[in-house]
């Protein structure tokens, strides 16, 4: 039996306009049968990790790479950690409050590309500016390409709020709560015993220095400290950075005070201690900020508002400081320089319990 053909203008209407109704508003592009737009994930949507902790007791390096570590994980998973890179970025953030350098890249890595935190070039910028100021090539090229760092530095590159020296050093303690108007006023040179002499210290060295150190105003204990962290009394030492004899001048320094044979120790040491007035005078005798510019440069002091995030400045300004007793308040002459056009920011921040600045 042949079936009779089907033909559009035989079916019936209201058949034929429910059939076609999908279609043509489809060809509208009818509101009433489009699916739900996606939602749209934005740079800006992304998290903001919050700030570390304030630190209870001394942090080692150990602790610090421990932090280190742990963010890796979780910044790309792992079998024991799953990714969480909000919790990354705030262990990160911590450790490169310590001065290690490749949490700084790090963090910064992650801020430039939004890797699951929020973008954020500025404090990366500064980041990379501060893995880069400790050999960290990548970081020293990627700066290059986005520019100097502009701003304050970032909570990230902030000392923490219980730094080293504060919470091992007694007598750091002592200064702190004299400065903050405790009963016990804190150490300064020639208020507290001296310590002895570095005890591989060449006997003609110590006896120099504690002659010619009153002339520039000095605690002997102090400059023996650092001629001791510089060179370990070595008059010939050359370091990588070529800073030269027992107080590593390099040789800006030396022609800036006048030191022309800088392997003769006597020129070296008033070279030195010559520089080291000029410090005490720009940082109104701390001890700390003084110690700071001597290795990493008074720039650097100014620019991070305090002990630059450098692993090697923190642990030398720690040397200096447990060398001389806890030494962080030290006389100076105000008529050798003026002080630090960034001092007033510096000084509240070098307190127990200070904020941050934002």
């Amino acid at each position: 039996m042949k079936l009779p053909s089907l033909s559009l203008s035989a079916l019936p209407g209201f058949v034929l306009c429910a059939w076609l109704a999908p279609a043509a508003a489809l060809a509208a592009g009818s509101p009433a049968h489009t699916p739900p737009p996606e939602p749209v994930l934005t740079l800006d949507g992304l998290p903001r990790p919050a700030a570390p902790p304030p630190e209870t007791g001394p942090v080692v390096p150990a602790q610090v790479e421990r932090w280190r570590q742990e963010a890796k994980a979780l910044e790309h998973g792992d079998a024991s950690h799953a990714r969480d890179p909000v919790r990354a970025a705030e262990l990160y953030c911590r450790a490169a409050r310590h001065g290690d350098a490749e949490a700084q890249y790090n963090l910064a890595w992650m801020l430039t590309n939004s890797r699951g935190i929020e973008r954020d070039e500025a404090q990366a910028a500064h980041l990379f500016a501060a893995a880069a100021e400790q050999g960290v090539a990548q970081a020293k090229n990627i700066l290059a390409r986005m520019g100097p760092p502009r701003g304050n530095p970032p909570i990230c590159l902030r000392p923490p709020e219980d730094d080293l020296l504060m919470a091992t050093l007694p007598a750091a303690r002592a200064a702190a709560d004299g400065r903050n108007g405790s009963a016990r006023p804190g150490p300064t040179a020639g208020a507290r015993p001296a310590p002895s002499p570095p005890p591989n210290a060449p006997p003609a060295i110590v006896r120099y220095v504690s002659l010619v150190a009153p002339e520039y105003k000095l605690d002997p204990a102090l400059v023996l400290a650092f001629i001791a962290t510089e060179s370990n009394f070595d008059p010939l030492a050359v370091s990588p950075k070529n800073a030269q004899g027992l107080m590593q001048l390099i040789p800006g320094t030396a022609q800036r005070f006048g030191v022309r044979n800088v392997f003769d120790p006597v020129q070296n040491i008033r070279g030195g201690m010559a520089y080291l007035r000029w410090l005490m005078a720009t940082f109104q005798g701390d001890v700390r900020l003084v110690a700071a510019a001597y290795n990493a440069g008074e720039g650097n002091v100014e620019r991070y508002l305090g002990v630059p995030p450098f692993a090697e400045t923190r642990m030398y300004v720690w040397k200096i400081v447990k060398a001389t007793g806890g030494l962080i308040e030290h006389p100076f002459d105000p008529a050798v320089a003026p002080p630090s056009r960034v001092l007033p920011l510096i000084q509240p921040l070098m307190q127990p319990g200070r904020a941050a600045p934002r």
